[in-house]
């Protein structure tokens, strides 16, 4: 038996543009590993930067067509400082939440970027942590990637411990490494399980529903899925680092495309070449396919327009692509075709 379901009948995405360049300060990126949209089209970057020049450690903030806005946040252990900063994500208030792998911890700042508050202390017993990677909030909790003790906690967004699923292994409802999450529109929780190779999606409850992909290079394969989003439309996205492209799968699993990058030069490396008198390296670079593509891609994030955005970790920039669609409801169908797409075959 089987029931016909209404949903999208076609997607098409164009590229848009990218954000940031290279560089330790101002409007660059420094190895971006994840950002958040905010109101305004304000978006938040995590520069990861290197062990060498933890100078570039910081959260760029600028909108969305690259206007500088400011920067927060700096290398160290004290409060509203970060060592190895992971994922970022806001509340309704657009209080901001980073995780930081290194320090074992979660850290809030407020919009500006001012340090509120900060929770975590390292351990593997209910409410500790081990490499705290990805983040996702619903409602009044914050889920947590708790990578090395291989599994997923939920805390109150204020850090108190309110429960946890997963443990390590490969089977159904197991991790190795969790990194990215994601909570789509029903509570429900889908997981990046990066050494696994694979992403698994469970109940709000931590009850497990299905796994998706394996270790490979082809269609619906991951090397290292680092991040994970999913649209109104249901539509999963999952940033696949080693294999450097975003898959695109429909909410039954179904493997529907992949992006392996488009970029054009951003208005900020464009200015900055032709402040500097490269106007020849600016035709030179534009001529290049390679500059187009994505290199290590660590997360990748859709708003409410259906824009995604990709930090490009490599490549020092965020991509930015527009999705369309067309979407199908039986509201839009005759009783007569309604009698027969929903008839049991």
């Amino acid at each position: 038996m089987s029931t016909h379901l209404f949903g999208l009948t076609d997607r098409t995405f164009s590229y848009s543009h990218s954000v940031g360049r290279n560089e330790f300060a101002g409007t660059g990126f420094r190895n971006p590993v994840d950002m958040a949209l905010g109101a305004d089209d304000i978006v938040y970057v995590i520069n990861r930067a290197y062990e060498n020049r933890p100078d570039g450690v910081r959260i760029t903030v600028c909108t969305i067509n690259e206007d500088y806005v400011t920067e927060f946040g700096s290398y160290g252990e004290g409060d509203g400082q970060f060592i190895w900063p992971s994922s970022i994500t806001l509340d309704k208030d657009e209080n901001i939440y980073i995780s930081d792998e290194w320090l074992n911890r979660i850290t809030v700042y407020d919009s500006n970027g001012e340090f509120l508050r900060k929770w975590g202390e390292q351990g593997s017993e209910p409410g500790q942590l081990d490499g705290p990677a990805g983040l996702a909030i619903s409602g009044n909790s914050i889920y947590v990637s708790d990578s090395r003790n291989n599994r997923v906690q939920k805390f109150s967004l204020d850090g108190k411990f309110e429960s946890s699923f997963g443990e390590q292994g490969e089977g159904p409802g197991q991790f190795n490494m969790p990194w990215g999450i994601e909570v789509d529109e029903k509570g429900d929780v889908y997981v990046a399980d990066w050494r696994n190779d694979r992403i698994q999606k469970f109940s709000s409850d931590g009850d497990f529903i299905w796994s998706l992909g394996n270790r490979g290079t082809g269609s619906g394969e991951f090397r290292r899925p680092t991040g994970i989003a999913v649209d109104k439309h249901g539509d999963i996205y999952v940033s696949d680092f080693d294999n450097n492209r975003i898959q695109l799968f429909n909410e039954n699993k179904q493997y529907v495309m992949q992006f392996t990058g488009d970029a054009s030069m951003s208005r900020s490396a464009r200015n900055y070449m032709l402040l500097n008198a490269y106007p020849n390296r600016i035709r030179e670079m534009s001529s290049l396919d390679i500059e187009k593509l994505m290199r290590g891609p660590k997360s990748v994030r859709v708003d409410d327009q259906f824009r995604m955005f990709v930090p490009d970790f490599r490549s020092y920039r965020v991509q930015v692509y527009q999705k369309e669609a067309i979407e199908l409801t039986n509201r839009e169908l005759s009783p007569e075709m309604r009698a027969v797409t929903l008839s049991v075959v």
